[in-house]
């Protein structure tokens, strides 16, 4: 099955090399080996390996291979596989020896030699700068760090395209196809930080009033952790997979060789603070003192000196900047391909919600055409509110900012959970997908892996905000743009499973609790509970839309009789899937009968309170399996509003 999966990249992989030979080859007849000219689109033969590639210029590549030789990674790269490497110059190698002092490749320590041939290989892919955009590449290097692209234009070349590699390391010569994946030559040599994400952040001289305020709160020792010493897997189950019965039929689960703790911070630099009034940590202060005594009027003036108190104001501002999971920046919301081909941008920017660290809230995250955006709410570029813009890599300057345990990102306004957010932005259905609902799904690098066919496992006891019986089988599915689940993916359950998930924390008030699944033959019957309340009576994931019990009927040219149908579905205790989502060529979800909305129960949640959704299976089948892709958390104001509940 491991070779299959390669293959089927390979064949990807083989496909651009077609289609760029034939352009490129057309206008380049040769490349330069000059490395501050301007990057070059080089095309190679497809004859040759990663290594053969190298080996075969040694004027260029001949330090680099002698890394790669010394850390017994060159003859890999003369394996059947997909690779990135990210090749420096002779001249980048002797640059980073000069720095640190070494007179040779042979005087670098072994195991620096290793960490540096792993920093600069990407064993899961071949990327083609037609398939970078600004962000981190989706698969992580061989030492579990992302690769991050950002660009530039140079201004004395007319304006020609710039991209950089973990924003020092410029791509001189792009695309270089092999056998095996996709040479891309850079003239730096490439470095990860080992500061964990507080002491970087600090070092990061446009930061430090945040940095400041994240010493004085505390939280600064709430983002100390990185490795779990207890978690163990067998190498098999990294690299070969093990065999799980999951859709009708075999397929092979690779699990994550360590576990990882990470965290983002979203980081407002000193000059908006300054733009704001904000010029010291006693300004800062003030300022959180102002906006949180209002969200929280019941603890206004009681904590105001104790800061590390998590009803202290400061504490609120700081901690509401914290998640406690890695997330690059094109991580928040649908991206790439599941963005352009799968999200119908017409009629809804694609979103996604996420618990913070500031006990009891949560944030909203939209990605219309204009980026990345905090607590926004409207559509496109006709925003209600504006929300706070997160700064894409390539508008963050020259800054490092991925830590060993996490990553920042740059904001450019003040953040925080006023009464504006908890009222009226998050005042809104909020669709939970199933793969942001454990940071391990996100640390692991499970969401947003793009591979048809292609599960992360999980063991049982190491899935935080989960709790497994014994019985159950977890996986995360690739993103795929086939399949019929919200943005592409789901969680995967089977086995006789029994299983517990916290839900994220909401604004208090009345909710309809939504599940939206696909249904299919083989998925079974499942009892919901809420807290250990049943929710109703089991749910039989294997009965289709028009059946009697759930009254699916296809929309017609009349609004009203559309709308009848749908109130009508509502009372049996259905939706229909969303019309903001499709997979690819396909229908939006509104119109497939597979997809569905069950409503669960109506109850009131208090934000003081942590709740659990409970799924049993009902059915006597270890093979029957729940495709968990999403939930909704939808408030009374939105369900019953007097105009309707839309259908996006």
């Amino acid at each position: 099955m491991k070779q299959l999966f390669h293959h089927s990249l390979s064949a990807h992989a083989i496909g651009l090399t077609t289609l760029l030979l034939v352009a490129l080859t057309t206008i380049f007849g040769s490349c330069s080996d000059d490395d501050n000219a301007t990057q070059l689109n080089f095309y190679s033969s497809v004859r040759l390996t990663a290594s053969d590639f190298m080996a075969s210029q040694p004027d260029r590549y001949s330090e680099f291979v002698d890394i790669l030789q010394r850390a017994n990674y060159f003859s890999l790269l003369e394996t059947y596989g997909t690779y990135t490497v990210f090749a420096p110059t002779n001249d980048a190698v002797n640059d980073y020896l000069h720095q640190h002092g070494y007179a040779s490749v042979n005087d670098i320590p072994a195991a620096e030699c290793d960490t540096l041939a792993r920093t600069h290989i990407v064993s899961k892919g071949a990327y083609f700068t037609s398939d970078i955009s600004d962000g981190a590449l989706p698969e992580m290097n061989m030492c579990d760090r992302y690769i991050t692209i950002s660009s530039d234009s140079d201004v004395n070349n007319n304006n020609a395209l710039l991209l950089y590699v973990n924003k020092k390391a410029r791509i001189i010569q792009k695309d270089d196809s092999v056998t095996n994946g996709v040479v891309q030559t850079i003239n730096s040599v490439l470095t990860a930080s080992n500061l964990f994400l507080p002491d970087l952040i600090e070092a990061d001289s446009t930061t430090q009033i945040f940095a400041q305020a994240l010493r004085l709160t505390g939280m600064a020792d709430s983002l100390g952790k990185y490795i779990d010493e207890s978690y163990s897997v067998g190498e098999d189950s990294v690299t070969d997979g093990v065999r799980v019965f999951y859709g009708g039929y075999w397929q092979y689960c690779h699990f994550p060789e360590h576990r990882y703790f990470k965290y983002t911070a979203f980081v407002e630099p000193d000059k908006v603070f300054h733009e704001a009034g904000i010029n010291n940590l006693d300004d800062l202060k003030a300022y959180a003192k102002s906006v949180y005594d209002a969200t929280y009027p019941e603890d206004a003036g009681l904590y105001d000196n104790d800061w590390t108190n998590r009803k202290n104001p400061l504490n609120r501002f700081i901690s509401y900047h914290l998640i406690n999971r890695l997330g690059n920046y094109s991580d928040w919301c649908s991206s790439g391909e599941i963005k352009t081909q799968c999200c119908i941008t017409s009629v809804a920017d694609p979103e996604d919600f996420y618990e913070t660290m500031c006990p009891g809230t949560i944030m909203r995250f939209c990605s219309p055409s204009a980026g990345l955006f905090i607590n926004r709410k409207g559509l496109q570029n006709k925003a209600t509110i504006r929300g706070v813009k997160v700064l894409s890599p390539s508008e963050s300057g020259v800054t490092d900012q991925s830590a060993l345990n996490g990553v920042y990102h740059y904001i450019d306004r003040p953040l925080v959970y006023s009464t504006e957010v908890r009222d009226n932005v998050l005042n809104c259905r909020i669709r939970v997908d199933g793969t942001t609902m454990s940071p391990d799904f996100m640390n692991a690098g499970a969401r947003g892996h793009f591979g048809e066919d292609y599960l992360t496992g999980f063991k049982n006891d190491f899935i935080q905000d989960w709790k497994l019986s014994p019985e159950t089988f977890i996986g995360v599915h690739s993103n795929e743009l086939h399949w019929h689940s919200y943005e592409g993916n789901a969680v995967c359950i089977t086995g006789i499973y029994d299983v517990t998930m916290k839900l994220p924390p909401v604004p208090s008030g009345t909710y309809e609790i939504r599940l939206g699944y696909t249904v299919g033959v083989e998925r079974g019957v499942v009892q919901v509970y809420l807290n250990n309340e049943p929710c109703g009576i089991p749910i039989d994931l294997r009965e289709y839309g028009p059946s009697n019990n759930i009254g699916w009927v296809a929309d017609t040219d009349d609004p009203d009789e559309n709308n009848a149908n749908d109130k009508a579905m509502h009372n049996r205790g259905y939706m229909k899937g969303m019309d903001s989502y499709r997979s690819v060529n396909g229908n939006p979800f509104r119109g497939n009968v597979e997809n569905l909305r069950r409503i669960l129960t109506t109850v009131y949640l208090d934000n003081k309170q942590t709740y659990y959704l409970r799924f049993r299976q009902v059915l006597d089948d270890p093979n029957c399996y729940l495709s968990f892709d999403y939930i909704e958390l939808c408030p009374k104001s939105v369900y019953d509003s007097p105009s309707g509940e839309d259908t996006h």
